[in-house]
């Protein structure tokens, strides 16, 4: 990999270039720090590992404490370092790690989450930090490489790294030396302000609209810090049973939209999120009849690589790259095979409804639950606890040409192999609402939800969906449901209101959710 003289183009910034620990000076208590990094890419490590040392060895837990808004999540070597050393107040707007998560449950950790489209814009628009003014007292920066005029060439994500470098007081740059230049992959495209907002003119997936780097006034960098740790990436599984037979149902429907006219014979571009099930759909792309396939999505894992090997992957646009740590080596090895068919682009456009809608995304994603209307459940169990964040799973499944849901329709419980149905009568928290959702899938069937009232998504949804554990218990729930809903001239979405949430109740005394009864 090139030396770090050789990735700072603009030389009047190498004094400016120091230690991790020499950055220390740069921080104080309460500041907002924006970060770049989406998933775990990208994001800087070495800084912020450095400033936790210097907070353990002064003995300053809980005493430097910071406000981070970063495009999502980060490695949790960092994440959940900060967290144990109480130096998170505030996180926006998603993250993945046992310490974090446990301490914005417990109130340590002031956490919020937005979709990601508006996330982005509305810390552009500075209405996260608007009692300083709007922006951030410090950017914290990974990136690639800084050209001649100090534009900063990025990593592997983009995320919201772009608002971060223009609405920042202040920059640090890590340059990590130990990736190639990414320079040539990214599209980059500022955000602006009402009224002056222009469309963004995409039309096809491999459209470049932008440029290659971030513009950076030079003054703001303060310091430029090389790095060698690479991005930790993230490891899946492989596909399981489950997942399987989910992704089989998916690929079946496909072909018969096809067959019906309803799509091309290369699809549509395709949006897949994160986890087991997502991979184990594109893998079963890469082994099915599709091919001229292009993706419209914000991660690229590992089975895309799979599915560009098979030759029937066309293009790719995301705003990260989140492979594993074996997929970044092949990424590395095969550079010019993947890259002239990827683009990188901020989360304000990869997650935006304009191009979302144009281009007629097929958006695939995991809930933690959904109902028997068609509400689905991202982030809160039992409509209190958060796990990660909502994400860009709404940006998508708002506005696309097709919404899918897919899910296991049991997990196990510490008692009962299927204790918890992850379809319930009423969601505990709805993300994404039954106007959002066409199609949901588990690997007891396909409900396609597309011209249906309530009442037929209920029993579409109980038929093809629910586990065989679970379909008497919530056929008779929707029954005595709509027996008194139109006795009392309420049927339209019938529910038992003050039985709805037994299932839960009965889960937390019991270990499963399978109640005798709704009396």
């Amino acid at each position: 990999m090139a030396g770090l003289a050789e990735r700072i183009r603009k030389k009047s910034l190498l004094p400016k270039v120091m230690q991790p620990e020499d950055t220390v000076q740069f921080f104080r208590d309460g500041m907002d720090l924006g970060w770049s990094g989406f998933t775990p890419v990208g994001y800087p490590k070495v800084v912020p590992l450095a400033l936790a040392d210097y907070v353990e060895k002064n003995n300053l837990q809980g005493k430097m404490r910071f406000n981070l808004f970063i495009g999502a999540s980060i490695g949790a070597e960092v994440e959940d370092r900060w967290a144990a050393l109480q130096m998170t107040d505030k996180r926006w707007p998603y993250q993945t790690g046992k310490v974090v998560q446990r301490q914005v449950n417990d109130g340590t950790v002031r956490m919020g989450d937005k979709h990601l489209s508006l996330y982005a814009q509305d810390l552009a628009y500075g209405f996260y930090t608007k009692q300083r003014g709007g922006g951030f007292d410090l950017g914290l920066i990974e990136a690639s490489g800084i050209t001649e005029d100090g534009s900063i060439i990025l990593a592997g994500s983009i995320g919201a790294a772009t608002e971060v470098i223009q609405h920042s007081d202040r920059l640090i740059v890590e340059i990590n030396t130990a990736i190639p230049s990414f320079e040539g992959i990214h599209d980059i495209v500022m955000t602006e302000k009402p009224p002056f907002k222009k469309p963004y003119l995409i039309s096809r997936v491999d459209d470049r609209i932008g440029s290659l780097y971030v513009p950076c006034d030079p003054d703001k960098i303060v310091a430029v810090v090389e790095s060698t740790m690479p991005d930790r990436g993230r490891a899946l599984s492989p596909p399981d049973e489950v997942s399987e037979e989910i992704a089989t149902y998916i690929l079946d429907f496909f072909q018969a939209e096809v067959k019906a006219g309803r799509l091309p014979k290369n699809l549509l571009p395709l949006q897949s999120g994160v986890g087991n099930i997502a991979n184990a759909v594109v893998g079963g792309m890469v082994k099915g009849p599709f091919s001229g396939v292009n993706v419209w999505t914000e991660v690229i894992q590992d089975t895309m690589l799979d599915f560009f090997d098979s030759g029937k992957l066309n293009f790719a646009s995301s705003t990260s790259l989140s492979l594993s740590e074996g997929g970044f080596q092949r990424l590395y090895a095969d550079w010019e095979k993947y890259t002239s068919r990827v683009v990188l682009r901020p989360m304000q456009i990869s997650n935006n409804p304009e191009p979302i809608r144009r281009l007629g995304v097929i958006a695939m994603n995991t809930p933690a639950e959904f109902d028997i209307y068609g509400h689905a459940n991202s982030t809160l169990i039992n409509g209190s606890r958060m796990i990660n964040g909502i994400g860009g799973s709404g940006d998508f499944l708002r506005n696309a040409y097709l919404s899918i849901m897919h899910t296991p329709s049991t997990r196990p419980s510490k008692s009962d192999p299927t204790g918890i149905s992850c379809v319930v009568p009423f969601a505990t928290h709805v993300d994404h609402t039954e106007h959002d959702l066409d199609i949901l899938v588990t690997e007891q069937g396909l409900a396609d939800l597309r011209g249906l009232c309530p009442r037929e998504r209920a029993r579409e949804i109980i038929a093809k969906c629910v586990h065989p554990d679970y379909r008497p218990i919530l056929t008779d729930y929707y029954e005595r449901a709509e027996r008194l809903g139109f006795e009392r001239g309420i049927g339209h979405e019938p529910h038992l209101l003050f039985k709805a949430f037994k299932m839960q109740e009965h889960l937390a005394e019991n270990g499963t959710m399978k109640i005798s009864d709704w009396n």
